[in-house]
């Protein structure tokens, strides 16, 4: 399977990276419930910060990306794994394929972590040069204003009517 295509089915829910159940088992290639049987079987190998149960309100964020079927549907919210929830799936599902798509998981995860952070190094790049360069052109902002002030009083004072003693050269 091709990293890309894992990729494209990780998402971000509750601040974190995570797989859905039927997608996992639709790349280990067994059935949802079967998978979840697996886990259930196994509870205390998967805490919370391994796996949680969507609530309502995030089902219904998600279900609008999914084709579902018009009958039935899931009965069940469905579970999702976090990177380390889906490393520990592999030592539930113990099959040939599970541990094979378990090590391209892995690497899926790992890859988007690597472009997160090269990716939050350039935007604190950016903002490093955003910042300098603002106080520069603050700096130039501010010269101009006061030169255009200066001027403009200068144009004020000499077109000021002059009252007072006028002499000889003035009349």
């Amino acid at each position: 399977m091709e990293l890309q295509t894992i990729q494209s089915k990780i998402y971000e829910i509750r601040y974190q990276r995570v797989m859905l159940d039927f997608d996992l088992a639709e790349m280990y290639e067994v059935e949802t419930r079967v998978l979840n049987q697996a886990v259930q079987r196994n509870l205390d190998r998967f805490p919370e910060d391994f796996m949680f149960r969507l609530t309502i309100k995030e089902w219904d964020n998600l279900k609008s990306q999914f084709v579902t079927s018009s009958w039935g549907g899931r009965r069940k919210l469905p579970f999702v794994f976090t990177e380390h929830g889906v490393t520990m799936l592999a030592s539930v599902l113990k099959s040939k394929k599970a541990i094979e798509i378990n090590i391209q998981v892995v690497r899926a995860f790992i890859l988007l972590r690597q472009y997160a952070l090269s990716h939050k190094d350039l935007t604190d790049k950016l903002k490093k040069l955003e910042r300098k360069y603002n106080k520069q052109f603050k700096d130039v902002y501010e010269a101009l204003n006061y030169l255009l002030k200066k001027d403009k009083q200068e144009t004020e004072q000499r077109a000021r009517q002059r009252i007072g003693f006028k002499t000889n050269s003035e009349k």
